[in-house]
């Protein structure tokens, strides 16, 4: 249990921005920054950090939240879990009671797959560095490749012994599960039969984006043809290994920082790279590359160059999964390094530097790239010439932005001495059939076989519904209820003076005197805070109170109301000459016209209601009734027309 003073330094000490731009790439736009969602797939970006609010929205997806939720709805950690993540990052500290194996043996599925993933990273490390096996065979194989210690214990590194059992039998000694072991793939079952998956093989942790070890990969270092050199741990509910990156958790920053992802094959690729000053390194594991890793690199750079060893026919191989980048909008560079060299090899035999002006110079656009490739192939052959073209035209055709497509049609024009408008006609003609694919996936079955239907159900509105009433009356009373309006008023001396009015007070006052209730169950919730702060004569909530509220519901309705996806831009006023009037500026108007527009459509639901009990009335001749509810009726009319008047409206019924 965290103490809730903890808890409190946590939460204020925590900056919305720089925990969500570690994971994010983030741009300013005003007051706030704005970056491509991380919970949906997105090309234009919707999701919003305030730090002055300490929020962050996605406009696209709704989620929505502050520090602490963004990390728990992106790791998927508990509570407690995001706190620990967070104080750890600030330097707070945490007073912590160690677990007891009752306690091991009560988390949750996922807790304990991370849990268990935890402690055998800290077994293969300990075997790596303490122990005789360890030393000579795995230590002595990561030195082979030069790579220092200090590297070795950054990446994690480790041994599993050559046994059949040595790991499962110390993790269970320590009180972790069968089940557990053999869900997370460190142990395997057969015929009722428990061994060690990774025996005898160096081991490469994988972790998630906040540094969590995730999975395996190991490496056999003895000859033997029936066993594969490399193998993964399978996936699990917390690895799945198309959508992870090796080596994303150390890289993340430098992406930023450089605007630019070097995308590698092997995890000593990315090692070796990293200790050579190269950081901004990530490998997919030994897997065909998949959208939902380069999303992944996207959320920190529009810009990815692909570093391959001198094999032609491995390139070619590849290009479906560059057609992929090129699909999400990137910009993709490939490095080709000499034949029988991989990144790892090059970079242990040259200098840094040379290594850097290595990279600059042979960097090559891909679609150039690919053009040189596929030509040497071609020769004077006419039909594969032919093939060519259509295979390039077809990449260009996924690019997503149509300059950077018109710009390669013509350059590829000039490369396979080719005019320019051929290849725009079949280009235009795979837009077209893309286009008509998409449209026809996307049109609903019942729409195709009964468009009017469709329409109707689309004009169907709810004249008697208060819901946009409601919601901008909480909207105010969250953004602006400690601000002061002024309402003019008597002295002792019927002197009339200015009365300053909290808005709060006022909007919570003049319902409340009326007894008008929000259908809206969240909005009543957060109106009922305040009044009860109002009565108890306390100091009023802020923004921040509702935004770090202990009902997630509560917190998640109030950050949507306290945000918005537009913004004023500061240069408006001063290249249109234009003066605009902000919303704070007429505060009193428009809180005024707000609550008299909630009172005038609750007073037309009783008009609507009413009318329907004179309906049921006259049908039952219950002639007393009806003319109680006649008077009713004229009542209430009287009341709209005069709140309607206040807001400038006329009233035509």
């Amino acid at each position: 249990m965290i103490p809730r003073d903890t808890i409190q330094t946590i939460i204020e000490t925590a900056r919305v921005e720089e925990v969500v731009g570690e994971f994010v790439t983030l741009r300013k736009r005003g007051v706030n920054l704005i970056g491509l969602c991380p919970f949906h797939n997105e090309k234009t970006p919707s999701f919003t950090v305030s730090p002055a609010k300490g929020i962050y929205k996605c406009f696209g997806c709704g989620k929505a939240g502050n520090s602490v939720n963004f990390i728990m709805e992106h790791e998927h950690y508990t509570y407690p879990e995001a706190l620990k993540f967070l104080a750890k990052k600030y330097n707070i500290e945490v007073e912590e009671e160690e677990q007891t194996p009752e306690q091991i043996a009560a988390m949750n599925e996922k807790e304990s797959l991370y849990a268990v993933s935890a402690y055998a990273q800290k077994y293969f490390s300990d075997q790596l560095f303490k122990t005789d096996e360890g030393k000579s065979i795995g230590l002595g194989y990561f030195k082979d490749r030069d790579l220092r210690e200090h590297t070795i214990e950054q990446f994690q590194l480790g041994y599993s012994p050559d046994s059949w059992d040595a790991f499962t039998l110390n993790a269970r000694q320590n009180g972790y599960k069968d089940e557990f072991l053999v869900k997370s793939g460190l142990t395997i079952e057969k015929n009722g039969n428990h061994f060690d998956r990774f025996s005898g093989r160096v081991i490469f942790p994988i972790h998630n984006l906040s540094g969590r070890v995730i999975g395996f990969g190991g490496r056999i270092l003895k000859k033997d043809e029936k066993k594969a050199k490399y193998i993964n741990s399978p996936e699990s509910d917390i690895y799945n290994k198309s959508q992870v990156l090796y080596g994303i958790y150390f890289a993340k920053n430098a992406i930023i920082k450089k605007d630019n992802c070097y995308l590698v094959e092997g995890y000593t690729d990315v090692i070796s790279l990293f200790q050579a000053g190269f950081e901004n390194v990530v490998a997919s594991s030994g897997t065909s590359l998949t959208t939902d890793q380069i999303r992944l690199i996207k959320r920190y750079t529009p810009n990815i160059t692909i570093l391959y060893d001198g094999d032609e026919a491995g390139i070619k191989a590849s290009f479906r999964g560059i057609d992929m980048i090129l699909e999400q909008g990137m910009n993709v560079k490939i490095v080709m390094f000499p034949e029988g060299e991989d990144p790892d090899s090059y970079v242990r035999t040259h200098r840094s530097v040379e290594v850097e002006e290595f990279i600059t110079a042979q960097a090559k656009d891909f679609i150039r790239f690919k053009t040189d490739i596929l030509l040497k192939d071609v020769k004077n052959d006419p039909v594969k010439r032919a093939g060519l073209i259509k295979e390039i035209v077809q990449t260009i055709s996924v690019i997503p932005d149509q300059i950077t497509r018109s710009v390669y049609v013509r350059e590829c024009s000039v490369m396979m001495e080719m005019a320019e408008q051929t290849l725009m006609n079949e280009l235009n003609k795979l837009l077209r059939k893309r286009f008509r694919q998409q449209t026809q996936q996307h049109i609903p079955e019942e729409m195709v076989e009964a468009p009017e239907i469709i329409q109707e159900k689309q004009m169907e509105v709810n004249l008697n519904d208060t819901a946009f009433q409601e919601r901008d009356v909480i909207r105010l009373l969250l953004n602006y209820g400690n601000e002061t309006i002024e309402f003019e008023g008597e002295d002792e001396d019927n002197q009339k003076i200015q009365v300053p009015v909290k808005v709060a007070e006022f909007i919570v006052g003049d319902l409340e005197r009326d007894e008008i209730q929000f259908s809206n169950q969240q909005f009543q919730r957060i109106f009922n805070e305040y009044a009860e702060k109002i009565r108890e004569e306390d100091s009023l909530p802020d923004e921040k109170y509702f935004i770090n509220h202990n009902s997630r519901n509560l917190a998640s309705q109030a950050i949507d109301l306290l945000t918005s996806p537009y913004e004023l831009s500061s240069k408006w006023e001063s290249k249109a000459r234009i003066e605009v009037t902000t919303e704070a500026q007429r505060l009193k108007i428009a809180v005024i016209n707000s609550v008299l527009s909630f009172k005038a459509k609750k007073i037309e639901q009783l008009i609507n209601d009413n009318q329907q009990e004179i309906k049921e009335a006259e049908e039952q001749e219950k002639y007393e009734d009806l003319a109680i509810l006649m008077k009713k009726q004229q009542d209430l009319k009287a009341i709209s027309k005069s709140i309607n008047s206040q807001l400038g409206r006329v009233i035509t019924r």
